[in-house]
């Protein structure tokens, strides 16, 4: 652990010598002292009462200045003075004086402090508002505080006893903690690891997508390590003047190698490293603090002590240079926990509440697949927050489960009043969803369905919860989940006989799985095993790129597109069947979503234990599919091959 410097004395305000306030105080007291002066010695008298003093002869002399009429009087005033002052209101006051025999002259007042004043005082103000301004943007870290620190780098320099964060704090990322534990063992004993040549990466970059703890890792290294901890932001090193960024990254690794060993950690490294030659229009500034770094980078010596650490969530973007060996050699993944990652995560933010005995935390682990360590975070404040809304002493399991549709489906808007007719469709769709979710094998379990809107645009949702973390999925599942979602959209078909907007986010779904499944995953006979669009770079999904470039024909579009809608045909056809073949069970379910608004998995279980589902091999279609036509004549165990047939005969008859 470093040793830290010893702080100067603080610089009094009293002891500051500053030649503008002492210049102004020798003015105020000038000026004090000639006003009491004149208050002391003359006595201000009327005007009418000097033109009498004047007729009667005991004014003895005057003098005379632009405004006023100073004088002494050949016998003392009441008040025992003999000098007075009057204002100056006529002209020919000297002709006046000389008739009266009365000696005057004329005065020539001294305008010095005056014209000092003229040029002195706004000279001043503006200085003192320049220095006040300037010193506000040197305490708050503006563009260039002062002049002479525009290049010092903004980097802040945490120890270990302002870094509280401890692998311990840090859960779900075990894989990342054992590469960082290295690193934390290479700061604490150099020597360790150079005994037998061997040495340590120069930089290590954390990679991952957004929320995943990246930065909670570096303060723990820093943590652990007990060494001084350079933080910055990728962004806070480029300025609007060219040059400056690569001052502050020279500022910031010479700070580094003077409190060595030591870490630097550069946030949002996308911002700092992004390819040179992909900024629109060219940005000198930007390549400038690239290159610098890059220069750093490979002039320091590892035997030091010094380790550059970065996060990023786009390293696609990144310039190859940084990445190479000898730079950034090193990159740890920190991706989205598993379920084991997500309960060891829960039960960290645990600590911090206070738990019902009866709750589980695996159950809640179990239903926030895909979240985040921020996101998982955020779960247990919403409970806790929801715990105290309710007056609850603890927080129970229902909490958790109303945080995670808070979070996934929206706030709660029960002011939102739906008509009859409104509130009818979306329990018969939400219900269609549930009833196929439930019949088709290898999909999620249905955990709650609600028509109580949610969110943005959401009328009703039906909550699914996995019963494992899935890795890869099958093409009769992918197929499985399409057809659940277009359940809704034939549970509206069987009905009422019409369709209604409801189905848009459904349909918008089981479409992209259906061009995932032609153009990415060679699911299509008549496509081949042909990667028509390569899959998203990145953890943001798209790379960085603006938009996609096609490599294929115009016919080989045209099938994809042919491809696409008969499986979301497919879908609809089968979601179609399974309801026609519980048509009533669908009615009574959704009848008491109804009533109830909300129906439970333990109030969904008798209904999904009548559901007739389909025989195994190929999903059965329905029987009156969108195509029209009757093919009531085919039982439940009839195939997708001779359904196709029977379609095709059926519309060779219909006219066109």
């Amino acid at each position: 652990m470093s040793e830290k410097q010893p702080s100067k004395p603080p610089f009094k305000p009293f002891m500051r010598f500053n030649l503008l306030y002492i210049f102004m105080a020798i003015i105020a007291v000038a000026l004090l002292r000639d006003a009491w002066t004149n208050y002391n010695e003359t006595t201000p008298i009327p005007y009418s009462e000097y033109q009498q003093l004047l007729d009667s002869g005991e004014v003895k002399e005057v003098v005379l200045s632009d405004q006023y009429i100073r004088g002494v009087l050949k016998k003392p005033l009441p008040g025992g003075r003999n000098q007075f002052v009057t204002a100056r209101v006529q002209k020919d006051t000297a002709k006046e004086l000389m008739a009266h025999g009365v000696t005057f002259t004329q005065a020539v007042e001294s305008t010095f402090f005056r014209d000092i004043l003229s040029w002195v005082l706004p000279v001043a103000i503006f200085f003192g508002l320049w220095m006040l301004i300037m010193r506000r943007m040197s305490k708050s870290g503006g563009l260039g505080g002062s002049l002479m620190s525009v290049g010092k780098s903004k980097a802040k320099v945490y120890v270990e006893t302002d870094t509280k964060v401890k692998f311990d704090d840090v859960a779900g990322v075990d894989e990342a903690k054992d590469e960082l534990v290295e690193i934390v063992n290479f700061l604490k004993d150099p020597g360790k690891f150079s005994r037998l040549g061997a040495r340590m990466p120069k930089g290590v970059l954390l990679v991952g997508p957004p929320g995943t703890g990246k930065t909670l890792l570096a303060k723990a290294v820093a943590g652990e390590a007990g060494v001084p901890f350079f933080s910055i932001n990728g962004s806070e090193f480029v300025e609007m003047f060219v040059g400056v960024g690569a001052a502050r990254v020279r500022d910031l690794f010479e700070q580094a190698r003077q409190k060595a060993p030591a870490i630097i950690f550069v946030d949002e490294l996308d911002a700092l490293g992004k390819a040179r030659g992909s900024y629109a229009g060219g940005h000198d500034e930007k390549e400038q603090t690239l290159n610098q770094m890059l220069v750093e980078m490979d002039g320091f010596d590892t035997s030091t002590g010094l380790i550059v650490m970065g996060a990023t969530n786009r390293p696609e973007i990144l310039d190859p240079a940084l990445l190479r060996a000898g730079r950034f050699d090193r990159q740890v993944l920190v991706d989205r926990p598993d379920k084991r990652g997500r309960l060891a995560i829960l039960k960290v933010h645990a600590r911090q509440i206070v738990l019902a005995p009866d709750v589980d935390l695996e159950k809640v682990a179990a239903l926030t697949p895909g979240f985040t360590g921020a996101d998982l975070a955020n779960l247990v404040n919403e409970a806790a927050l929801i715990a105290t809304r309710r007056a609850s002493d603890m927080v129970s399991l229902p909490d958790f489960t109303n945080g995670i549709e808070r979070i996934v489906a929206g706030l709660e808007k029960r002011n939102r009043l739906l008509n009859e007719t409104e509130r009818r469709i979306v329990a018969f769709h939400e219900m269609g969803h549930a009833l196929v979710a439930a019949a088709l094998p290898g999909t999620d379990k249905v955990h709650k369905v609600s028509i109580i809107p949610r969110g943005i645009g959401s009328l009703g949702y039906t909550i699914q919860r996995p019963t494992e973390d899935r890795y890869l999925m099958t093409q009769a599942e992918l197929e499985n989940k399409m057809t659940v979602l277009m359940g809704g959209r034939a549970a509206e078909m069987q009905t009422f006989g019409q369709i209604s907007t409801g189905a848009s986010d459904d349909i918008g779904k089981a479409t992209n799985i259906a061009r995932e499944m032609v153009t990415r995953y060679g699911m299509d006979d008549q496509l081949g095993h042909v990667a028509y669009e390569t899959e998203p770079v990145g953890f943001l999904g798209n790379g960085g790129s603006v938009g996609k470039t096609r490599l294929f024909s115009e016919e080989s579009a045209q099938r994809i597109d042919e491809a696409v809608r008969e499986y979301v045909d497919g879908s609809l056809d089968r979601a179609n069947w399974i309801l026609h073949e519980n048509t009533e069970l669908l009615r009574e379910a959704a009848l008491e979503l109804l009533q109830k608004e909300t129906l439970e998995e333990l109030d969904l279980v008798h209904y999904f234990e009548r559901i007739r589902k389909p025989t195994e091999g190929n999903p059965l279609v329905h029987t009156k599919d969108r195509f029209g036509g009757d093919l009531d004549t085919y039982d439940q165990d009839i195939t997708h091959n001779e359904y196709e047939a029977a379609r095709a005969t059926r519309d060779a008859q219909q006219p066109h």
